[in-house]
């Protein structure tokens, strides 16, 4: 086997793998995205609620928050999912993909967003 057979394959290699790790972090990154849809609409609906009440001019912070116990538990749920990363589970394909692109262009290539490999023409040197 030559050098360019051995490139050419472990080149393959690493697509396929590549490739993998991000279809497989696909179903995941869904269940995360629905979890912060779902506790982001619960926010949204409580702190409507929370605002439109005519008591919540009349009683202190604490108060108003403890006559809402849906918005106060939802914007804590909320709150903690972001201190866990929530926000980096959401995006995890593409923080995989840019920074395999970053990676890839010392090799002069890029990838899609699926993870295919993109060869890029090589430069031109000029004498």
């Amino acid at each position: 086997m030559s050098i360019e057979q051995t490139a050419c394959e472990d080149l393959k290699a690493f697509e396929r793998r590549l490739t993998e790790v991000i279809a497989c972090s696909g179903p995941s990154t869904k269940r995360w995205r629905l979890v912060l849809a779902f506790i982001s609409m619960c926010t949204a609906v409580g702190a409507f609620y929370w605002l439109t009440d005519p008591d919540t001019s009349n009683c202190s912070f604490c108060q108003s928050l403890w006559n809402h116990p849906f918005f106060a538990i939802s914007s804590a749920i909320l709150i903690i999912l972001f201190l866990l990363g929530i926000h980096k589970r959401v995006i995890a394909p593409s923080i995989i993909t840019s920074r395999a692109r970053l990676v890839l262009t010392d090799f002069n290539m890029s990838c899609d967003d699926s993870g295919k490999l993109i060869l890029k023409p090589r430069p031109s040197t000029l004498s």
